[in-house]
């Protein structure tokens, strides 16, 4: 072989051995950027585990808040708001009535006809509409006078009958956010939650609020009842099963309600009321324990919110912060390994990915995770790899399941409080020695995450059977409530003018 021709077989050899350097070198940081993904992941994992006993600590702390907020204002994070709903309806409720739903992401307008049986409850011209970002942070004025033209265009599409000039329509308004009661008609904001940012509304009666929209449009409405949308729930639950003392919505927001022993309720001495009991609004979504699973990941979403320091359970349970958490996830992945590419910056932005979004992905069964892949295409984020997609999948896994289970310590709670878990519960009143017999119980659930999320359903109502253990949770029964929030204050606007 000649000089030359050495030469050249000695270049090709360095080339291709500086090729297959270059290719093992390449090899080796995905894979060290691989394990940094994974590991990321596996810290997540460890600080979202809820295992059985840490929710039985969940379940104590809030059976102890409930009790310490009955006790005295302002003795626990949880508001424990009195509703004066302490009648519930029971079947023999006769009229038209109305009711406007205006809750975290859409509202709803409805009509309900009632025949005096329980079978004949008539939902009539449901309308649900998406509420306009823009009124989140406008005026009060701004706000009711919108919701007070969309309830005159959905009369005007009734019938002569029912746009009778002078035949006063009964309205019940169910406003999704706290609210100090005086009375089932009358109630003060106390502050806003879920991104509505209207400060000055906070300290005004609401039901006031609409009135005056009405009657700026010379309507013939009277708003007859304002209720929290757990307390349409539990309305809804006891219209139809009188065994439903207990409500909870999971949608954008979170909150609970339960039928409570008056003479427990410590902070208001003297609260007589024809039933003894009356429905407490909880305001559970600023619950907190050292027992919740809390990671850096919830830290720093807290600290961006517009209201830090401020509902922590609930921006660990509810729809609205689901998908930020799993974006942040996402974020500081694509941040350490540039699993992404370039237009990882996407998820830069706070809350561009939506709760919907990680329900989609999560339960995609497709081989290939097509619907995961069509998801980040719609964000920009093109030519995914299955392994990526698939860890996606595992992330909202992980994010869900610690959401459903801490949910499903919640719900235990108050069975605790109000001696349903077969425990015997935290009871004022009573001697501890008091053991009451295991009794049916039904849990309404209302919102979006819980109705139309699977995984999360199933998480939620799998936790709660380990926490309660088999034999008293077969006693536990957990019931949807479509449009509970808004048919079931229509249905006590009704008992409340009948009793």
């Amino acid at each position: 072989m000649g000089k030359v021709a050495v030469a050249f077989a000695s270049a090709a050899v360095v080339a291709a051995c500086s090729v297959a350097a270059v290719m093992v070198r390449r090899r080796v940081k995905s894979r060290r950027k691989w394990r940094t993904v994974v590991e990321i992941l596996k810290e997540f994992e460890e600080g979202c585990d809820a295992p059985v006993g840490r929710l039985r600590q969940v379940v104590d702390a809030m059976a102890v808040e409930m009790h310490a907020g009955l006790a005295s204002e302002g003795g626990s994070k949880l508001k424990m708001l009195l509703t004066y709903v302490h009648d519930l309806p029971n079947g023999t409720e006769k009229g038209t009535y109305y009711a406007l739903h205006l809750g975290g992401t859409y509202f709803r307008i409805l009509r309900v006809h009632l025949g005096g049986e329980r079978s004949y409850l008539d939902v009539q011209d449901v309308e649900r509409h998406p509420i306009p970002s823009h009124l989140m942070n406008s005026t009060s004025e701004v706000l009711f006078d919108f919701l007070a033209s969309s309830l005159e265009r959905f009369i005007q599409k009734e019938g002569n009958e029912s746009n009778s000039q002078g035949v006063i329509k009964e309205l019940a308004f169910t406003f999704s956010f706290p609210v100090k009661h005086t009375c089932i008609s009358s109630g003060v904001l106390i502050k806003w939650t879920k991104g509505f940012e209207i400060s000055e509304m906070v300290g005004k009666d609401i039901a006031e609020c609409l009135q005056g929209a009405l009657n700026r449009r010379g309507l013939d409405i009277h708003v007859a009842a304002l209720v929290n949308d757990t307390v349409g729930a539990l309305s809804l639950g006891y219209y139809h099963d009188p065994d439903t003392v207990v409500a909870v919505v999971f949608g954008t927001g979170s909150n609970a309600c339960y039928l409570e022993r008056t003479d427990a309720i410590i902070k208001c001495q003297g609260l007589l009321t024809t039933s003894g009991s009356m429905v407490v609004n909880m305001e559970w979504g600023n619950f907190w324990s050292s027992h919740l699973p809390r990671t850096a990941y919830d830290i720093d979403l807290d600290a961006e919110s517009s209201n830090p320091n401020d509902m922590g359970f609930e921006k660990m349970i509810a729809g609205l912060y689901l998908g930020d958490i799993v974006r942040r996830v996402i974020l500081r992945m694509s941040q350490e390994s540039d699993i992404f590419g370039p237009s990882s910056s996407v998820f830069s932005q706070p809350y561009v990915l939506r709760t919907n979004s990680v329900s989609a992905m999560h339960e995609d069964d497709t081989p290939e995770l097509q619907e995961v892949a069509r998801i980040l295409r719609d964000l920009g984020v093109s030519d995914v790899p299955l392994k990526v997609r698939k860890l996606m999948v595992k992330i909202c896994d992980v994010v869900t399941r610690r959401a459903a289970r801490l949910a499903a310590a919640g719900i235990a709670g108050i069975l605790k409080k109000i001696g349903r878990d077969g425990g015997g519960g935290i009871t004022s009143g009573r001697s501890r020695g008091e053991m009451q017999m295991q009794r049916r119980t039904v849990v309404g659930v209302e919102g979006g995450l819980y109705m139309n999320y699977t995984m999360f359903r199933e998480y939620m109502e799998e936790a709660l059977v380990e926490i309660l253990g088999e034999e008293v949770s077969q006693y536990v029964v957990v019931k949807a409530m479509e449009d509970g929030s808004s048919i079931g204050s229509a249905l006590l606007v009704a008992s409340s003018l009948q009793s």
